[in-house]
């Protein structure tokens, strides 16, 4: 049987009834099979949505942070940004071409099956042209307020579409089909937040100071206003609104961690030494292009049996709002951490 989520949806029932039909399309099967051998989880999927929407947003050239920021011709783009990424991060082969003449190109090709990928921010306003009827489609969605995404195979049938009223005539999905005639291979699953659009409005502008090479102390001031979070680059690339974004949080004079670590504040990234330091005591872990900050003290009888770690010869632990700030020490280091 085809897994599928029942815990997201009051629609799982449904799901259950249709299990036998969509077990019969042996493409649909065979599609969704191969994607979930390459991406178990859906944790490159979501790296995926984030990075693209990151790449809309272009952070560091305009300091935006939110969809509503984009212009209409943005975001009629980012269905063609979604389809290329993905095929960028799978190695999906390109599609054939398909309709009466031939005219329409598939986005790619699956294990020899013909796939369109159709992405929208509004669940259900995938445009699908009438060229890929009987063909399989890729329907994705991704909800930056919502911090959640889907993505599921769906075979078009002409019945289970609304007939396309727009100038070249492409079709929508019935609302009433959504859910039980899409094989959902993840549903409204957690998207990497984007943690600037999340920040209540003094926070936020207290971290996207105003004015010219700023751009570090900005930096700075993420990282020391959002601890024990997990904190994407696009965040870190809007705040210092500079190609070179990444070297604001270096080891150096005047940086990120060297001044964060006066205040008893370190920033681990995704690097497997840090996660497990970051895991040991029960901080938030980054993940994949995430960086986390938290503050730590060294261990002492008040702290009982709270997890700790050794570093640099002493015991740390995750503060407490009432512990003294002391100096951290320094998280292992890397090679070719700064290009993370």
């Amino acid at each position: 049987m085809l897994p599928f989520d029942e815990e997201n949806s009051i629609h799982a029932a449904g799901w259950v009834a249709k299990q036998e039909l969509i077990e019969q399309d042996a493409d649909v099967k065979k599609v969704v099979d191969h994607i979930l051998s390459l991406d178990p989880d859906g944790a490159r999927f979501a790296a995926v949505l984030r990075d693209t929407i990151d790449q809309l947003l272009n952070g560091e050239a305009t300091g935006r942070y939110a969809w509503d920021q984009l212009f209409k011709t943005e975001k009629t783009h980012a269905g063609t940004l979604v389809e290329i990424n993905l095929q960028r991060e799978f190695k999906f082969e390109d599609g054939s071409d398909v309709g009466a003449h031939g005219d329409h190109p598939m986005d790619y090709k699956i294990l020899g099956v013909d796939v369109d990928c159709k992405f929208s921010q509004d669940f259900g306003g995938w445009m699908i042209p009438p060229e890929a009827m009987g063909h399989l489609c890729l329907l994705v969605w991704a909800d930056d307020r919502k911090s959640k995404w889907s993505a599921g195979i769906f075979r078009v049938r002409e019945h289970w579409l609304n007939t396309g009223s727009n100038r070249d005539k492409k079709l929508t999905l019935k609302a009433k089909h959504r859910m039980e005639q899409v094989h959902w291979i993840w549903h409204e699953a957690e998207l990497p937040e984007n943690v600037l659009l999340h920040l209540d409005d003094d926070t936020r502008k207290k971290i996207l100071l105003e004015g010219p090479r700023k751009g570090q102390q900005r930096v700075i001031e993420l990282f020391r206003r959002v601890q024990n979070r997990r904190i994407g680059r696009g965040a870190i690339r809007t705040a210092a609104k500079q190609l070179d974004y990444m070297a604001r949080l270096r080891e150096s004079k005047g940086r990120a961690r060297t001044v964060l670590r006066e205040e008893g504040i370190v920033i681990a990234g995704p690097y497997g030494r840090h996660q497990a330091i970051a895991r040991r005591l029960g901080a938030e872990v980054p993940q994949r292009g995430e960086f986390v900050s938290f503050r730590v003290v060294e261990t002492m009888p008040h702290h009982g049996d709270r997890p700790s770690v050794e570093l640099e010869g002493r015991h740390w632990t995750l503060a407490e709002p009432g512990d003294p700030v002391m100096q951290a020490p320094r998280l292992p280091k890397v090679t070719g951490e700064e290009e993370a």
